[in-house]
Formats: structure tokens, C-alpha cells, sequence
């Protein structure tokens, strides 16, 4: 029982991590819109695999590493807005025409699996929020190997589960808006991708400062 509820309240707080819009989210529905639900999860998955690997770090208390990547945090925190800024633009040029293709293939799933993965990686101050999150639901104790490899399962599993939902429950939504509704929001997509890359790029250069 008590393994079981320390599974879900981690699952949950992986789920509610990957809930919120952010640029994984958008890049989710673009992928969902114009190359199918598959690529979409996949897209997904790679966020929830950094969440796991930030998580399995934090539940460790790696104390060597999560200061390494905290002082790599700023560095780490721009290349993230390059990529970004290149998929929102990439987004953007992309024409009506190769949008109605759906140009969905085996080679397009390790492409969109491997940028999400990158794209979640760039962040990582989330390990501080994994180590605060794993202590209280640890408690007094010092998480045993058993408990915090299930955690980290737990984070995943709540996180894929989110993706799963946007990607076939959210994108099977979307896709009665037609052809021309689907490009808007494709543009738009695009568009909030570049806004977030700003955003985060003047958020990170300002803190560095």
C-alpha cells in the first residue's frame, strides 16, 4: 500500500509538471497537427525521459552534478532558446503545402524525440524542484534505492500520460478544425515558440546579470 500511494503522488506530480503550456506542449500539438498523434507522443516522451533523468538525480542527491549543472545553468538555459527559436522559425516558413503532407515517417520520431529531450534538458534548475519535491514526499527518512527508482517511474509515468492525452485525445480535437484552421494554429504555434525563446533568453540574461 505504501509503495502504491508513493507511486501515485508521483505520477501526479509528474503530471503536473508536463500539464502546463510551455514550448514541449506547443511543439506537441504542431508535431500532432502536421505529422500525426505518434510523432506528437513521441515529442512527448522525450520531455518526460529529461524529467525522469532530472528526477532520478535529485532523488540520488547527486551533490557534485546538480552543482556542475547548476553553475552550467546559464550557458545551458540559452542553447535551449537557440532551439527554440530555430523550431519556431522553422515552423513559420513551413507552406501550406508540406503542412497538408504530413510528412510523419520512422526517421521524423527520433528527430522529435531527440529535440524535446534536448529542449527539457536545458533546464536544469528543475532538479532543485525534484530534490524539494522528492524529500517531501520521502519525509523525515532517507529514501531507500527501492523507493526512489519507483518515484522516478512515477514522474515518468504521470508525464507520458499527459502527453499520451494531448497527443491523441487533444490532437483528434484539432483536427476537426480543417486544413486552413489547423495552419493558423500551426502559425501560432510557431509563433508563441519564439515569444517563449525571448522571453526565457531575457529572463536568463537578466538573472545572469
Amino acid at each position: 500500500m505504501e509503495n502504491s500511494r508513493l507511486f501515485v503522488e508521483a505520477a501526479l506530480i509528474g503530471l503536473a509538471i508536463a500539464a502546463p503550456v510551455g514550448p514541449v506542449g506547443l511543439l506537441c500539438i504542431e508535431r500532432t497537427l502536421r505529422q500525426g498523434a505518434a510523432t506528437g507522443f513521441v515529442t512527448g516522451l522525450g520531455a518526460a525521459t529529461a524529467d525522469a533523468i532530472y528526477a532520478a538525480i535529485g532523488a540520488a542527491g547527486l551533490g557534485t552534478l546538480i552543482a556542475l549543472l547548476t553553475r552550467l545553468a546559464t550557458p545551458l538555459a540559452l542553447a535551449g532558446c537557440v532551439l527554440l527559436l530555430y523550431l519556431g522559425i522553422a515552423t513559420l516558413r513551413r507552406d501550406a503545402a508540406s503542412h497538408a503532407a504530413r510528412t510523419a515517417s520512422v526517421h521524423s520520431l527520433p528527430r522529435a524525440y531527440s529535440s524535446a529531450l534536448a529542449l527539457t534538458l536545458t533546464n536544469p534548475m528543475t532538479i532543485l524542484s525534484f530534490i524539494a519535491i522528492f524529500a517531501g514526499l520521502a519525509g523525515a527518512r532517507t529514501p531507500s534505492l527501492a523507493d526512489s527508482v519507483l518515484m522516478v517511474v512515477g514522474v515518468f509515468a504521470g508525464s507520458a500520460l499527459w502527453w499520451l492525452l494531448l497527443a491523441y485525445g487533444g490532437g483528434r480535437l484539432l483536427s476537426r478544425l480543417g486544413a486552413r484552421g489547423q495552419l493558423l494554429v500551426d502559425k501560432a504555434c510557431g509563433v508563441l515558440l519564439i515569444g517563449f525563446a525571448l522571453l526565457l533568453a531575457w529572463r536568463t540574461l537578466a538573472g545572469w546579470h
